[in-house]
């Protein structure tokens, strides 16, 4: 959109590089060209400002084949403006002396004329075709036929305008028209995911099963572990106990030796101490039988001497004394 300066009595214009500006006073044309920068007085002056850039006209355009099918083509043509004065004695581009916009719509206008054509080449070429051979032509035929209708033209080129290209993006029927064609392709991709959905239930099918053998190996191995563990307890409890035993033997082997080495002692000492004894004559015994049992009296109240003990033991005395040799005698 072109710059206007406002100043007492005059004004200053300023266009972009991209726009064609014409000047006319008076009625006549003063001034023309591309990005112009001036001075102008506002009563005297009138502004078009024509843009040369390319323009991009989407487009949805609706027609029946042959076969009176309805069909749906989409696309865009580029156009541009190629001759800026003979397109502005054309069409009206004034602006606005004090805000420098369009003061109508131009750029629509121009963009109808286009879609016009552009409609009535595609309707020509769908007429003149069944549904079925369209559809499987694709976007290519509709695209030449766009280019041969515009390349053939002299509308536009009267007017200033040429097109740049032109693109078919798609080309389809109503919907239930369309169902049938794509029957096959859709029961071709619904089986593949069919057996995409089956095999992917089958391998989840595989790894449940792979698990649940993972986890009876692993209970098996436990339980094998376990078992082996019981009887690794019970071979220690048995050794165990084993030892104790042993133990227990070997120490009342030890305390019998002991106690047969004291019996043996004993007897021993016993068998020694009975030699002694039989050795020596029967005074003495009885001495030392008396003694040994008036150690173990406390007191005697009566003592009974009769003349047979005294006579017995005088004469076992003196019968001691004939064998017993003196000190200092040989005994015969």
């Amino acid at each position: 959109m072109a710059q206007i300066q406002r100043f007492p009595l005059v004004r200053h214009f300023r266009a972009d590089a991209s726009s064609h500006v014409q000047q006319y006073r008076k009625g006549k044309r003063v001034r023309s060209g591309k990005g112009l920068s001036f001075w102008f007085l506002p009563r005297q002056t009138s502004l078009s400002e024509i843009p040369m850039d390319d323009r991009t006209l989407p487009f949805l355009l609706k027609g029946q084949s042959r076969d009176f099918q309805d069909l749906t083509v989409q696309g865009s043509i580029v156009w541009r403006v190629i001759d800026a004065e003979r397109l502005g004695d054309r069409v009206d581009f004034t602006i606005d002396l004090k805000q420098g916009a369009l003061l109508g719509q131009p750029i629509d206008q121009i963009n109808d004329q286009i879609g016009s054509l552009g409609r009535r080449y595609i309707s020509a070429h769908i007429k003149g075709n069944d549904v079925r051979d369209l559809l499987e032509a694709g976007v290519e035929p509709l695209q030449t036929a766009l280019n041969t209708g515009f390349a053939e033209d002299t509308t536009l080129p009267a007017m200033g305008i040429e097109i740049v290209g032109v693109g078919v993006d798609d080309v389809s029927a109503s919907s239930a028209l369309s169902r049938p064609p794509q029957t096959p392709t859709f029961e071709q991709l619904q089986q593949r995911a069919d057996e995409a959905t089956f095999a992917r239930r089958a391998m989840a099918v595989e790894k449940e099963r792979a698990i649940a053998e993972n986890e009876l190996s692993t209970k098996i191995e436990l339980e094998t572990q376990r078992k082996e563990l019981i009887a690794r307890e019970d071979e220690n409890a048995r050794s165990k106990a084993e030892a104790m035993a042993a133990a227990l033997k070997i120490d009342a082997d030890a305390e019998a030796g002991r106690i047969r080495t004291i019996d043996q002692a004993r007897a021993d000492m016993e068998k020694e101490r009975m030699a002694v004894y039989a050795d020596l004559p029967p005074m003495v015994m009885f001495a030392m039988a008396a003694q040994e049992f008036a150690g173990k009296l406390q007191s005697i109240d009566n003592l009974t001497v009769t003349p047979d003990m005294l006579s017995n033991v005088i004469g076992q005395v003196q019968s001691a004394m004939k064998g017993t040799p003196m000190h200092g005698e040989t005994p015969q």
